[in-house]
């Protein structure tokens, strides 16, 4: 059996794990609802960090947070997208962790969502923590203990 505690899996650190700011797909809190599903559909992601001009985190947006703010009573009103801006629809409530984060810490998070979004002390987005990143260290590290 693997033991985690005394394995080399806890002693990653978030930085060794984490993805880069500049290779994040993202928007900004002034951008229109209709930018930021252009952008979500071209990534292919369901969820994107929202940043302000200092690129200080503020929460993220996601397509069906994106098409509940259009949801008529009668029809889904795509004219809104253009006039409604991310910042008014963006969930603010979101797990954030920093790069001194413990990888314990992170895969309690990481349980119930996909990604986790790193700052520094500051506020400054760092980049993201996957869910996907972790699982595949993990496996990496239960495939060289069982070579053993």
């Amino acid at each position: 059996m693997i033991s985690l505690h005394s394995g080399e899996f806890l002693e990653i650190t978030i930085r060794d794990l984490m993805i880069p700011s500049e290779r994040v797909a993202h928007v900004q809190v002034g951008n229109s609802l209709e930018h930021a599903l252009l952008v979500l559909t071209k990534s292919g992601y369901t969820a994107i960090p929202v940043l302000d001009p200092h690129y200080r985190l503020h929460g993220l947006i996601s397509t069906p947070i994106i098409m509940d703010s259009i949801l008529g009573l009668e029809r889904i009103e795509f004219e809104q997208l253009e006039k409604k801006r991310v910042e008014e629809a963006m969930n603010k409530k979101i797990p954030r962790i920093t790069t001194s984060s413990t990888i314990q810490s992170s895969l309690d998070l990481l349980v119930d969502h996909p990604f986790l979004c790193i700052e520094d002390e500051s506020g400054i987005f760092e980049g993201i923590l996957t869910r996907r990143t972790v699982l595949l260290q993990l496996a990496k590290q239960v495939r060289r203990h069982n070579k053993k």
